[in-house]
């Protein structure tokens, strides 16, 4: 065959570097754009950290200054927040800790874990080499709660061949473990965590005696028995009995959880602050997450004077400005999305979570003229705080089911509904999911039994027999 030469027309849609940074830009979250900035400044000369501003006061309500429509005006420098909170004034920039500013006190401290403290413990013990590898295997098995959920035999197994030893040596070492602290780790069920509670307490606490049986034996039958129950399995009085589980009431089912407990909010961080000024809802980006970037003054002037001389600053000043402006369309986008957000869901800022529509992605971005992907990316890992407290962008969309009106109303909503019908409830008489149904229906939200099942093991919450409780 007679090799030819052709033509042909054809559309192909081509990413450009700039557009692929801009939505790699878009789909971040707050921690991971400062990383990334960071990163930037680090490898181009030509970006550099622009100085800190001092905090202003806005005009008015102590809040950013907008325009007739609700929108920042253009010019201005992104909100500056007054508030008491501290995190309404962060901005974006390099830390000060690399200079000798501030107190060494105020940083925060890297977290210790459960595992970290027991093996700190463990180091200081008076045990044998033998019986520290054994219990640091124990430590590992240990889990964030503070159990000991793997039976012995099979971590002995997993110490052989290196190191060959019995159940008992095992159990030895996990005797030393259970008086480290927190009161009550290494237990392997309920009743021996809430036993190793007990044990330090003075003999004469009343109601310890009666509480270490319980413990030993029907602690896991008292949601079905009650305390008569209880008292006439052990020969006791009803009110000794009620002394006994006041006392049960009070210790930690789950002690480990107390070490490294940071709350998970400590490392969210919001992009954006909705705030009610003069009856209407305003949005605007947090002043930490507007990026204080700038092109280095000194480098541009020197391309200027150099011309087209210089290749390598020249393509570093294109990165620089790329970057730069895929910024602010990233604020843009995030602005437009939640503004349209705060439109759609103005009863769940105004009431709860009882109040959030049906809405789905596909509406917002058919309101704000974008790409579904698009709208999907501006919302992953971003947080907006409001007056309720600081939410996921995520949390603003839920599924819809039809009312009886005609209407319909959110998932989330109906989830809402049914765990405050559950707080409401009596607690020797707890209510059935069919129950639950009843009452939703005659709400006007019909749902059936199976549909309220399920949204009650996903916010878990335990079955109506498992919530009896007789005090």
């Amino acid at each position: 065959m007679k090799p030819r030469l052709q033509t042909s027309l054809g559309q192909q849609l081509v990413l450009t570097p700039q557009l692929r940074q801009a939505i790699h830009l878009l789909q971040l979250s707050a921690l991971e754009l400062e990383a990334e900035l960071a990163e930037a400044v680090e490898s181009n000369p030509l970006l550099d950290w622009a100085e800190p501003e001092p905090i202003r006061a806005p005009p008015g309500d102590d809040a950013p200054r907008e325009d007739g429509d609700g929108d920042p005006v253009a010019g201005d420098d992104p909100p500056p927040w007054t508030r008491g909170d501290d995190s309404w004034q962060q901005r974006v920039g390099p830390s000060s800790d690399d200079e000798d500013e501030g107190d060494a006190a105020d940083r925060v401290a890297e977290p210790t874990t459960l595992h970290d403290h027991l093996q700190w413990q463990l180091h200081l013990s008076h045990l044998s080499p033998r019986d520290r590898r054994i219990g640091a295997a124990l430590v590992d098995a240990i889990d964030d709660d503070g159990y000991l959920r793997e039976p012995l035999e099979t971590l002995r197994d997993s110490l052989r061949p290196e190191l060959v030893a019995s159940v008992d040596e095992l159990v030895a070492v996990l005797r030393v473990l259970q008086g480290f602290d927190p009161a009550g780790v290494g237990a392997r069920d309920l009743g021996e965590c809430l036993a190793l509670q007990l044990a330090p307490l003075p003999d004469d606490t009343p109601g310890k005696a009666l509480a270490l049986r319980i413990a030993a034996g029907p602690i896991d039958r008292l949601p079905k028995v009650g305390i008569e129950g209880i008292a006439a399995e052990l020969q006791c009085a009803a009110c000794d009995a009620a002394t006994a589980l006041q006392l049960l009431r009070s210790l930690d089912p789950r002690p480990g959880a107390r070490i490294g407990g940071m709350p998970a909010d400590t490392y969210i961080t919001p992009d954006c602050v909705i705030w009610r000024q003069q009856g209407v809802w305003r949005v605007g980006l947090a002043s930490s997450r507007a990026p204080r970037l700038t092109i280095h003054r000194g480098y541009e002037q020197m391309i200027g004077r150099a011309g087209a001389s210089d290749g390598y600053l020249r393509g570093r000043l294109q990165e620089a400005r790329w970057l730069l402006r895929n910024i602010e369309a990233r604020g843009e986008t995030l602005l437009k999305v939640v503004r349209c957000l705060v439109r759609q869901q103005s009863g769940f800022l105004e009431f709860g979570a009882q109040a959030l529509r049906p809405l789905t992605l596909r509406e917002v971005a058919a309101e704000v003229g974008l790409h579904e992907s698009t709208v999907s990316r501006a919302i992953a890992r971003k947080y907006v705080r409001t007056p309720r407290g600081t939410v996921a962008l995520r949390s603003f969309f839920a599924s819809g089911i039809d009312t009886g009106a005609g209407g319909e109303t959110s998932s989330i909503a109906i989830q809402t509904m049914i765990r405050r019908l559950v707080e409401a409830e009596n607690p020797r008489k707890p209510l059935s999911d069919a129950r639950l149904a009843e009452t939703l229906k005659a709400a006007g939200v019909p749902v059936a039994r199976r549909t309220v099942a399920k949204y009650r093991e996903a916010m878990g919450i335990a079955s109506s027999q498992d919530r009896v409780r007789i005090a």
